[in-house]
């Protein structure tokens, strides 16, 4: 038995002052595994409520409909019909479930719901976890830049605009944790004669409802989920919505094959070859129609005007870098890390578990790598990608080329228990369904009998929360109801 002497010192860990810059699903995860670890935590939002992308703006920038603009002047980039692709049984935090709030007015109860229930979610999620208070509001970041040193630690300055009264302010954190997402500033496509055509034209960004297209032809750059989601939203009022693909071989799935099926107004071309001031959308294969819009569903690009690193961290083809496990520049680290850059994989289980690395290595509760090491594991990843023939901009495709990196992350870094087998099964189910059928994959109910033997367990054990937090709401709805009926009646007496 050893002595006393041999006893380690308990850890002293440290508390900082973090910034958190965007309040969608990243930003609120890092958030709270910040103020759980210790931290103080300020999140700065542009928009007037958390949610990030799930907070549905029906407003578009009528002036700049592409979104050339940098950085986009409406930040949102929701449409209207938009339904999750991925099962909310398998969309939950960690010790917070993506339960069915069954009975509860303006809910969605569906395994795949409309895009407001997950807006409520993350709603509930603050909550319950009392994460409001630490959200500014109304709030645009101008520039997040290296402060000047006043000792060996690094700090950053933070200059924010409020968009309510004007005023501007400038603050020193001990750490910066970017959290804005990548699915608001536009990636275009180089057409010839494109700036010539003057006809509308818009970047899938910009597009809300379909009524705007009533009775028009309208040509659709790239078919990608959102793209058929998108065509099939539009041709219940759209004469003609044409689909275009750099190879229409490959763009034939079964999905789209009944798509045009059941749709005889739905086509598919190949890319477009030119573009001609009267109206013509000529394809590669010498075809042609006279269109109304063109939509380019042709994805986005990262984007951080307001962040200043003297070239540490640059944006080229879509990768941001140099990022160590896509999360900390090494040069810079880890007083400034992102969260939310890989893409196709597991939300927000994935930014639950960033969120709690970051915390941790901030905390000193784990340390990461000397830079040079960093640096080099950087590389490797570049060149094992660049060997297996995945181009540069698909660097921080996770889930579609190494799925099994997004579980490995999770254990490595912080421990974080990978999902169970049955909601793999749910998930991979469901991507099968959708490559077959993408207008009805989301209803189907042919679950396996281990989805179905999961899915009861799963309600069991959230039962007791689910009941707590029912409460909750509609303790909050009375509440409001309640005001609701004091400010009429007041009004009614002045």
């Amino acid at each position: 038995m050893g002595s006393a002497g041999d006893t380690e010192p308990p850890l002293q860990l440290q508390s900082k002052n973090v910034c958190v810059v965007g309040a969608g699903m990243a930003g609120m995860a890092a958030a709270r595994e910040l103020r759980r670890e210790g931290h103080a935590v300020t999140v700065m939002e542009q928009s007037a409520d958390v949610g990030g992308q799930w907070l549905y703006d029906p407003g578009t920038d009528s002036d700049d409909p592409l979104g050339v603009t940098e950085p986009v002047r409406v930040p949102g980039s929701m449409y209207a019909c938009l339904r999750l692709i991925s099962p909310r049984e398998a969309m939950g935090f960690s010790d917070f479930q993506f339960l069915p709030r069954h009975g509860v007015a303006r809910r969605d109860p569906r395994r795949y719901p409309v895009h407001r229930e997950m807006y409520c979610y993350l709603r509930d999620f603050c909550d319950a976890f009392g994460l409001l208070d630490a959200v500014r509001l109304n709030t645009r970041v101008l520039r997040v830049a290296p402060a000047m040193l006043t000792s060996s630690t690094r700090q950053w300055a933070v200059r924010s605009l409020h968009l309510g009264d004007g005023s501007e302010r400038e603050e020193v954190f001990d750490a910066v944790a970017v959290a804005t997402g990548h699915y608001s500033q536009p990636k275009l496509p180089s057409i010839k004669a494109m700036v010539e055509w003057r006809r509308r034209q818009l970047h899938s960004h910009s597009y809300r409802t379909p009524e705007p297209f009533r009775g028009e032809v309208v040509v659709m750059v790239g078919c990608g989920d959102s793209g058929k989601d998108i065509a099939l939203d539009l041709r219940r009022v759209a004469k003609e919505v044409h689909l275009t693909a750099k190879s229409t071989e490959e763009a034939m799935t079964p999905a789209m094959s009944k798509m045009l099926a059941n749709h005889a107004n739905l086509h598919l071309r190949p890319q477009i070859d030119q573009l001609h001031a009267d109206g013509r959308v000529v394809f590669a294969d010498g075809s042609s129609v006279v269109a109304d819009t063109v939509m380019y569903c042709t994805g986005y690009t990262y984007s951080f005007p307001f962040l200043d690193t003297c070239g540490a961290v640059t944006v080229d083809d879509n990768r941001v870098g140099p990022l160590f496990e896509h999360v900390f520049p090494p040069s810079l680290a880890p007083s400034l890390s992102f969260i939310g850059i890989p893409r196709k994989v597991l939300i927000p289980w994935f930014f639950e578990a960033q969120g709690k690395w970051v915390a941790q290595v901030l905390s000193g509760r784990r340390a990461l790598p000397p830079v040079e090491e960093m640096l080099r594991s950087v590389e490797e990843h570049y060149r094992s990608r660049e060997a297996a023939g995945v181009p540069k901009k698909y660097t921080h495709d996770i889930g579609g080329v190494e799925p099994l990196k997004m579980y490995e992350f999770g254990e490595k870094y912080c421990d974080f228990r990978r999902i169970e087998d049955w909601q793999r099964e749910l998930i991979l189910s469901g991507i099968a369904g959708m490559n077959q059928d993408m207008e009805n994959f989301r209803d189907r109910t042919d679950d396996s009998e281990n989805v179905r033997l999961g899915l009861q367990r799963w309600y069991g054990l959230a039962a007791p929360a689910q009941a707590q937090d029912d409460q909750t709401v509609a303790r909050k709805d009375h509440m409001a109801a309640a005001e609701v009926e004091v400010e009429v009646d007041v009004q009614g007496q002045g």
